[in-house]
């Protein structure tokens, strides 16, 4: 589990939603949460099925290297 933050449900909720979502980068999720991008993979991969988080973070490395501001 994260270290430094104390995270209500709704909240862990809240951020992989965010996560999840194609408009929403990790640096919005760290202004509103104070999660790094490390820290949001690490929720992540805590909260998610194995196969549901290994295809997320294909879909994110792949929309990264399409566009400069994605994630």
């Amino acid at each position: 589990m994260l270290e430094k933050k104390n995270l209500k449900e709704f909240e862990i909720s809240e951020i992989i939603e965010m996560a999840l979502s194609d408009h929403v980068s990790f640096s919005q999720i760290e202004l509103q949460y104070g999660l790094s991008d490390k820290q949001v993979k690490q929720l992540m991969r805590e909260n998610l099925k194995p196969s549901s988080y290994k295809n997320w973070r294909t879909r994110v490395r792949k929309f990264g290297d399409r566009r400069q501001s994605y994630k």
